[in-house]
């Protein structure tokens, strides 16, 4: 049995990887490809990890993304903690899903983390470009399959 300490440093090392992989740089109009990782990670360890994570964890993890990208500080902190809320309020049910009503429930919250932000952008008076946002939901759907056996598979590896 592992520690809770050791739990969170896994948990913590997988965000780390996810703050990589945001910052990536991307040539040309490619960028609007890029999966929402951040998101995505949060998804699965708040629905179906057999671990969770904290309010305290998430809000730490958003503050970093938020100080990294330089954009307006507390935008991804607040995204992501209502993602968090939502998602444990039918965590035990959405576990019991067929992987394709998955994939709906990761759309419909990818979804609604996008436009969280693009409204906190819009009220800061940046210009939008929603239809663009689109896509990155879009790519981020198509790859959640591959991202949670590779984060199953890296919490039974690391965590027991």
């Amino acid at each position: 049995m592992t520690n809770p300490f050791q739990q969170s440093v896994v948990i913590f090392l997988s965000f780390m990887l996810s703050w990589i992989l945001m910052l990536l740089p991307m040539t040309g109009n490619w960028h609007w490809l890029r999966p929402e990782w951040l998101t995505l990670v949060l998804i699965y360890w708040m629905i179906f990890s057999t671990r969770g994570v904290s309010v305290v964890m998430v809000w730490l993890v958003g503050l970093v993304m938020d100080v990294l990208i330089e954009g307006l500080l507390g935008q991804y902190v607040l995204t992501l903690v209502l993602l968090t809320l939502l998602a444990r309020s039918f965590r035990a049910r959405v576990r019991l899903f067929p992987w394709w009503q998955q994939m709906v429930v990761v759309f419909l919250l990818v979804a609604l983390s996008n436009i969280i932000l693009i409204s906190l952008q819009w009220l800061i008076g940046r210009p939008i470009q929603t239809l663009l946002y689109g896509v990155s939901t879009l790519s981020s759907v198509v790859l959640w399959p591959w991202i949670n056996r590779v984060l199953r598979s890296y919490e039974r590896t690391a965590l027991g």
